[in-house]
């Protein structure tokens, strides 16, 4: 299959921001929710509370900013009155304050409804490199992700996590059998982009034949200095328009920013002199 499913559900988890867990602590963390089980509806419970309706396979929701503490997820068919019967948990999610973490609603290797909750390397990412990590969570054997028909991760199991640096631009991928070069899901183009955080979810069920991608992207990562063009690093093609167009809107803002500074900086000198 080449298309990568991906469904924002923008504001989707309002409601979750009035659950404040028991043990709330200082502090806030970051959560998306994916729902990666095949041909099955969802409601998504959040403390008992009813957080997300008719949630749809491939759908991504978030992120939200929500008080740092165990949040207890219920997942259940469609339409059911309360969570009493859930077809996923219900499961404890521990948030740390500073977190970034996305949870992810998807079938173990068995075919097995399960849950796992990720936690995002939002860590700074050098100059003129993005973040690639692929996440397994497809009711499928071990896998090999492919770039330009060559492994780059190898050997990823259900469900496990890999992480790449990269020079920005777009990747063609595949995901194969451990071992072998023949694609069950892709090839795919996946966007790399400078000081963001791109997450790759191989989910589906290989027997049933529904294997899919969804993307999520995290921004803000940038290390100084910011917008660096990159060069050609192997697997993706980079220095394109797009990026030229980010390292001039890099040093506009700069030049902005540091104009800004030079008139607070005088206007604090007269305010001085005249307080004399």
């Amino acid at each position: 299959m080449n298309t990568i499913m991906v469904g924002i559900g923008a504001g989707a988890l309002l409601a979750l921001g009035a659950a404040v867990p028991a043990d709330a602590a200082e502090g806030t963390a970051m959560l998306s929710v994916l729902h990666g089980v095949p041909d099955l509806t969802v409601d998504v419970y959040v403390n008992g509370e009813l957080t997300l309706d008719d949630f749809e396979p491939g759908d991504l929701a978030g992120p939200l900013e929500l008080p740092a503490g165990t949040y207890t997820v219920a997942i259940t068919a469609s339409d059911a009155p309360d969570a009493s019967q859930p077809a996923i948990g219900p499961v404890d999610l521990p948030l740390d304050a500073g977190g970034d973490y996305t949870a992810v609603a998807h079938l173990d290797a068995d075919g097995d409804p399960t849950a796992t909750l990720y936690a995002n390397d939002v860590s700074g990412i050098a100059a003129g490199q993005g973040r690639l990590t692929v996440r397994h969570v497809a009711a499928a054997p071990a896998v090999d992700v492919l770039a330009g028909g060559q492994p780059v991760i190898t050997n990823l199991s259900n469900p496990d996590e890999q992480t790449l640096e990269l020079a920005p631009g777009t990747v063609s991928a595949s995901v194969a059998a451990t071992g072998t070069t023949e694609p069950v899901i892709g090839p795919a183009d996946v966007t790399v982009s400078e000081g963001t955080l791109t997450v790759v979810y191989a989910w589906g069920s290989l027997e049933d034949d529904n294997l899919a991608l969804a993307v999520q992207t995290v921004t803000g990562m940038q290390s100084a200095p910011d917008g660096v063009p990159a060069g050609a690093a192997g697997l993706v093609a980079s220095n394109g328009p797009e990026q030229q167009l980010r390292l001039w809107s890099g040093i506009a803002f700069a030049v902005v920013a540091a104009a800004m500074l030079a008139v607070l900086v005088v206007r604090r000198r007269v305010v001085a002199k005249a307080e004399r």
